[in-house]
C-alpha cells in the first residue's frame, strides 16, 4: 500500500505518545522514522516500531530522556545517552558538535550509550546543512551479532555502518555517503522477511555456515549470519567502527563478556569541521563541481542508469515518495497496526490515527 509522509507522521507520533513520549520526542522520532522511508531506507523507518516499544517494556529505552554532557575537553565532546531514544539524543549531541565546530572549526563527538539513533545519514545531513564536513563511525551492542567476519562461518559483529557528508556547493547538491559495513542491512533483511521474499545471492550464511537466500535464517533461534561488503575490507571497517564508536567513546564492543540488552544501543566516534579552515571555500566548491561533473558523465553501462553520487538515490526516492506515497508491505503494517493495537492506538485510512481510551502508556 502507498501511504503518505503526513498520514505515517501522524500515525506514528500518536503511537509513540500513546507509549510514553512527549509531544516534542513523539515528532522528533516519528519525523527521523517517517524520513527514513522517504529517503528508501524501509529498513530504518516506521518497521522498527514494533521493536522500539518491546524495547520500552523491558527498560531498554526511557521515553523523555535526553542523555547528558559529562565531558568537555576544548572542543572534544563527550555524551551519554542514558538509554534515551536515539534520534532525539544523537541530534542534541550533534548539534553540540557543530556548534563547537563552528567555534573551532573541528570538534570530536564520542557519544555512547543510546538506544538505536536510526539512520546514521541524517546526523551527517545535519552537520552538511551547516556547512560542516562530518565523518561518523558507528557500533551497534546489546543484541546478538549479525555479521560473520571474513572467512568465518558465524556472526561475530554488528553491521557497523560508516559515513561522510560533504556540504552542498552552489551548483551541486550535499554528498551524503551512508553505508552498512555488511552486504545488506539487517533492517533490509527484517523487511524482506516481513514481505515474504528471498535476499539476493551472496548476502547471508545459515546456521551452518553455508550460503542461503532465505532471510528467516536471521530471526531463528539459531540465527545466521550476513557477510560483510567487500570481503575483507568490510570485514576491516566494521571491525575499525567497533573499536573508535565502542572503546573510545567509552562504551561497550561486541565482545561478549559485555552484557546483551536484547536491544540495538549505539556508539557513535564523530569528527566535524569548517572546510572554510583547510581550503579557500570558493576553489573548493569549484572542484567539487568539477569532479562530480567528470565522475557522473561516466557513460552508463545500462541504458537509462546515469551514474549517480552519494546521497542521489535518497534525493530521488524522497521526490518520488513525497509525491506518490510511501510504500508499506503487508508483512510490516500488521505488524505495525498489531503494535498500536496494543496500546489501544487505531489506524483508519479516511482519516487520521486516533488512541483509545486508559490505555496510554507502557510499563
Amino acid at each position: 500500500m502507498l501511504i503518505s509522509a503526513e498520514k505515517l507522521q501522524a500515525f506514528v507520533e500518536t503511537i509513540l505518545r500513546a507509549a510514553g513520549s512527549g509531544a516534542e520526542e513523539a515528532r522528533t522520532v516519528a519525523a527521523h522514522l517517517v524520513e527514513a522511508n522517504l529517503t528508501g531506507h524501509d529498513s530504518h523507518g516506521i518497521s522498527l516500531i514494533p521493536e522500539y516499544l518491546r524495547n520500552i517494556k523491558v527498560g531498554n529505552v526511557r521515553p523523555n530522556e535526553v542523555g547528558s554532557l559529562v565531558r568537555r575537553d576544548g572542543s572534544i565532546l563527550v555524551y551519554d545517552g542514558n538509554l534515551g531514544y536515539g534520534q532525539v539524543v544523537a541530534k542534541l549531541a550533534t548539534d553540540l558538535a557543530i556548534e563547537a565546530a563552528k567555534a573551532s572549526g573541528l570538534a570530536l563527538l564520542a557519544l555512547r550509550n543510546c538506544h538505536h539513533i536510526g539512520r546514521i545519514g541524517s546526523y551527517g545531513e545535519q552537520c552538511a546543512a551547516q556547512g560542516l564536513v562530518a565523518v561518523q563511525f558507528v557500533n551497534a551492542v546489546g543484541n546478538r551479532p549479525r555479521v560473520a567476519p571474513h572467512g568465518g562461518r558465524d556472526a561475530r559483529l554488528p553491521t557497523n555502518p560508516v559515513c561522510i557528508a560533504v556540504p552542498a556547493t552552489e551548483g551541486k547538491p550535499a554528498v551524503i555517503l551512508d553505508m552498512a559495513t555488511s552486504k545488506i542491512a539487517q533492517g533490509k533483511v527484517r523487511i524482506a522477511r516481513n514481505s515474504g521474499i528471498p535476499v539476493g545471492e551472496g548476502f547471508l550464511l545459515d546456521k551452518d555456515g553455508e550460503p542461503t537466500t532465505d532471510p528467516q535464517v536471521m530471526f531463528d533461534e539459531v540465527p545466521g549470519a550476513i557477510l560483510p561488503f567487500g570481503e575483507h575490507k568490510g570485514y576491516g571497517l566494521s571491525l575499525m567502527c567497533e573499536i573508535l564508536a565502542g572503546a573510545f567513546t567509552g562504551g561497550p564492543t561486541i565482545q561478549p563478556a559485555n552484557p546483551q540488552r536484547g536491544a540495538s544501543v549505539n556508539g557513535m566516534l564523530m569528527i566535524v569541521f569548517d572546510p572554510a579552515r583547510t581550503a579557500s571555500l570558493d576553489g573548493a566548491r569549484r572542484e567539487i563541481d568539477a569532479l562530480v561533473d567528470y565522475v557522473t558523465a561516466s557513460p552508463p553501462r545500462e541504458p537509462g542508469m546515469p551514474v549517480l553520487v552519494p546521497g542521489d538515490p535518497e534525493r530521488a526516492t524522497r521526490a518520488s515518495r513525497n509525491k506518490n506515497g510511501i510504500p508499506v508491505d503487508d508483512g510490516t503494517w500488521a505488524r505495525l497496526l498489531e503494535a498500536a493495537g496494543g496500546l489501544g492506538v487505531a489506524y483508519r485510512m479516511d482519516e487520521p490515527a486516533k488512541t483509545g481510551p486508559a490505555r496510554g502508556r507502557i510499563g
